[in-house]
């Protein structure tokens, strides 16, 4: 026998010997105690088991996310960069891009309360305390149009709040009803009956990059091909329009200009910078939570804005405004573009009482490029 295959049973045999026996307890450690497997168990479940006695109300709720959450999640929940929008997107489930929040996709209050809880603020975890914890999530159900801005959240009142997605979740049936569709002999030769056929192009669905000017990446300029051979290309390019020399010019004698009525001036539309637009636009992200806007925009948290610039104040159909809001439109009020402006930039020192839980926008260029971006969009 070989030195290698000796040596291997050496090994085989002293770890067979070293082995302990299963039947025998490591007599190590002890049973764990009531109360610590209570302090491992935060788990709180959909009928409230394992909440902790608390309380907390929006307002709080606000101010404590401001503190801790808003860096990622946006001042009232709209979501900052890559970081989860919390609000808003109700009925975008069947959309081709759901925009799923709590409000519109999570079936149960429990999840946010012990995620909160357990989890946030992110690189802190677990340094909430109970009361935060319940003022946070009331806040987060006001930021979704759940509750109203006086709601105070308890263990007490806690399983009494239902989210609109309860019911909108069921069991996974697809072992049953789908896996035994992908299961058999993959074909691989002939498995199409006559030739492919080309049904759409990447130009048409829209995903062809295009240059700064608007053609196709790559594409050619608007210049004549002509052919010199096989495979060899030369650009001409399109003839020149008439010189200015050979086109007829009629100039009137200096009487007949003296005596010529001169031509009515045309109104001259004021025109937005298309940048402020722009600038606008990416703002507004931080609005778009809960205010819509474009073709077939609707009412969601907040009414849709197509139309707001210099309307009437709380003229959307089918929105419920606030107190304050009534009173103010009553009295008077048009969204121009002073009174947008200092809403935008203090929403509860402008409208005391205002459902809007948004902090303001503190920058006047910011304010100035939204309001040029809602100026777009006619009622």
């Amino acid at each position: 026998m070989s030195r290698l295959p000796k040596l291997l049973l050496g090994s085989c045999a002293l770890v067979l010997t070293s082995l302990p026996v299963a039947a025998e307890p490591f007599g190590l450690g002890r049973a764990a105690l009531p109360e610590e497997i209570a302090a491992w168990d935060v788990a709180i479940l959909p009928d409230g088991q394992g909440l902790k006695p608390g309380s907390g109300d929006v307002l709080t709720g606000e101010e404590v996310f401001a503190e801790s959450c808003a860096s990622c999640h946006g001042e009232f929940a709209e979501g900052l960069d890559s970081w989860p929008v919390l609000a808003g997107g109700e009925g975008t489930l069947t959309d081709p891009r759901p925009v799923k929040t709590i409000g519109s996709y999570w079936p149960h209050l429990s999840t946010v309360w012990d995620y909160v809880h357990r989890s946030m603020p992110f690189g802190s975890a677990q340094t909430m305390s109970v009361d935060d914890t319940y003022a946070i999530t009331a806040f987060l159900l006001y930021s979704n149009g759940l509750v109203e801005d006086d709601f105070v959240l308890t263990h007490e009142n806690f399983t009494e709040i239902v989210l609109p997605n309860a019911d909108g979740f069921y069991p996974d049936d697809r072992p049953a009803t789908e896996y035994t569709l992908f299961k058999g002999e993959p074909c691989m030769a002939d498995c199409i009956e006559g030739a492919p056929e080309v049904t759409k192009r990447a130009i048409d669905l829209n995903v062809t990059p295009e240059d700064p000017d608007g053609r196709p990446a790559g594409s050619l300029p608007d210049l004549r091909v002509a052919a010199l051979g096989a495979g060899e290309m030369t650009e001409t390019a399109a003839p020149a329009e008439p010189e200015a020399a050979e086109a007829e010019v009629e100039v009137a004698t200096a009487e007949e200009a003296a005596t010529a009525a001169p031509e009515p001036e045309e109104a001259v539309a004021v025109v937005a910078d298309p940048a402020l637009i722009a600038a606008g636009e990416k703002a507004f992200k931080k609005c778009a939570a809960c205010h819509k806007v474009g073709d077939g925009a609707k009412n969601a948290t907040g009414p849709h804005l197509n139309g707001v610039v210099d309307r009437v104040a709380g003229m959307v159909d089918g929105f419920k405004y606030s107190k304050p809001l009534t009173e103010m439109a009553a009295a008077g009020l048009v969204w121009d573009a002073a009174s947008l402006s200092a809403f935008l930039e203090n929403p509860k020192g402008f409208m005391k009482g205002t459902k809007m839980t948004f902090a303001g926008l503190k920058k006047p260029e910011e304010r100035d490029a939204i309001i040029a971006y809602l100026a777009t969009f006619a009622e």
